[in-house]
């Protein structure tokens, strides 16, 4: 566990130092560029081959892969698989998920300019998208959650899933059974960098789709970055990140509770980074201690780096955390809490002590793909808006003589003549009649 104390907070220059400091906990991740693209390469010229291919030698362990679509009566069978809880719980999170993001649908507007035109900005959703659900360590019906529940309330009515499969061949029914409940109606058995190649390009079996969105290893993420130029993304997701920020006055249940978010956190394994701040050495001996005494029994815990940092005061938390730009930050305390509508940087903030992150990776409604890395500085949680262009819709009229007046000489300016010849064939029409 990293300790950084107020002295040496001072001697790194400050809570954007220390924010600093704590990125270099966490090493960054080797470069798998050239290895994506040649991935990428062989799915456009091949199509079905290459990705049943490389599911064979990355997902199955040479066994011959399913095939790639998963049909109906696997989903309906995967329902009957899941407890009676386990679907309660999920429709609860599809429900409130649905609600908030709903919320987040803009309407069109219209605006009417001095010189009589009329610009109309239309808000419409992609025609298709598709949500990656990584494999790993357990399966992640959240996600299949997170990403089609979204997409759907931004009116995409073409949303696809895929998960890569196991040495079975098969994805988990927890999967399968949680895309069923959403309403999915196309399922494909295949992961990695070849997933995103036949969703971005289309193959026989895989239809080719507008927006990726989804977490996934670096190899998904490469190729989703590699590939953003031919299909939309939701950006890059790297390995999560959680800041704490406790008030002096934080008493034991609000440690053991900031302490279990902590371990929660961790629960993400490896490249994880879980941090915590406080205006008090002895309130970051007790943090520190009863991490310590509680890790002992969770051996889900995973290999996370950990750091508290003492900072002199929650104004410098603040600036500790929106310099930092977690992608979860959870503020305890009156003192800390008090500060929420000033937070600029932060994926998802969660106010008060009963706000623990894991209701936000489940069933809170707040979105769970979320920027990572300090990546919040600049970009959103996954919303609708990943799913909705605007699109402007003009009309001119009577304005056209007002505005080939302004028009034509910026157009003459840049050496486009038949573009000032178009605008005033407009002011010659419109005087003719």
């Amino acid at each position: 566990m990293e300790r950084v104390d107020a002295e040496e907070v001072g001697r790194l220059g400050g809570p954007a130092g220390a924010a600093g400091r704590l990125r270099t906990l966490v090493a960054g991740g080797t470069s798998v560029e050239d290895e994506v693209r040649e991935i990428l390469r062989a799915v456009r010229e091949q199509g079905d081959a290459a990705v049943i291919d490389h599911t064979r030698r990355l997902d199955t362990s040479g066994a011959e892969p399913r095939p790639l679509r998963v049909e109906a009566e696997e989903l309906d069978e995967a329902i009957r698989l899941l407890s009676l809880e386990l679907v309660a719980g999920l429709q609860v999170a599809i429900a409130n998920v649905a609600l908030v993001a709903q919320a987040g649908v803009s309407e069109d507007v219209a605006v009417e300019l001095p010189q009589g035109q009329r610009v109309a900005l239309r808000e419409v959703p992609v025609g298709s998208a598709a949500v990656y659900v990584p494999g790993g360590r357990a399966p992640y019906p959240s996600t299949v959650v997170m990403g089609v529940v979204t997409a759907r309330s931004a009116g995409v009515v073409d949303v696809a899933v895929c998960a890569p499969p196991g040495r079975d061949g098969e994805i988990d029914p927890l999967i399968l059974g949680t895309c069923r409940l959403c309403g999915v109606e196309r399922v494909y058995r295949m992961g990695g960098a070849q997933a995103i190649a036949a969703l971005a390009y289309g193959t026989d079996t895989v239809d080719r789709v507008d927006v990726i969105v989804g977490p996934g290893n670096l190899y998904v993420q490469e190729a989703k970055h590699q590939l953003s130029a031919t299909v939309g993304i939701d950006g890059f997701a790297g390995p999560s990140d959680l800041l704490v920020l406790l008030a002096a006055d934080a008493g034991e249940r609000e440690l053991r509770l900031a302490a279990l978010d902590m371990l929660a956190q961790a629960e993400h394994g490896e490249g994880s980074l879980v941090a915590a701040a406080a205006p008090s050495a002895a309130l970051c001996d007790a943090l520190a201690g009863l991490l310590e005494s509680l890790v002992v029994e969770r051996p889900t815990v995973g290999d996370a780096a950990f750091a508290i940092v003492e900072v002199a005061s929650p104004r410098d938390a603040l600036a500790l955390a929106n310099a930092f730009a977690p992608e979860h930050l959870q503020l305890i305390g009156a003192e800390m809490e008090a500060l929420a509508p000033m937070v600029r940087s932060a994926g998802c903030l969660f106010v008060g002590a009963d706000s623990a992150t894991a209701f936000g990776d489940y069933v809170a409604g707040s979105n769970h793909i979320l920027p990572t890395a300090g990546a919040a500085r600049f970009a959103s949680t996954l919303s609708p808006r990943h799913f909705r262009r605007r699109m402007a819709e003009v009309r001119i009229g009577r304005g056209a003589e007002r505005l080939a007046a302004a028009g034509t000489p910026i157009a003459r300016a840049e050496g486009f003549e038949v573009h000032a010849e178009s605008m005033e064939a407009r002011v010659r029409e419109n005087q003719g009649s």
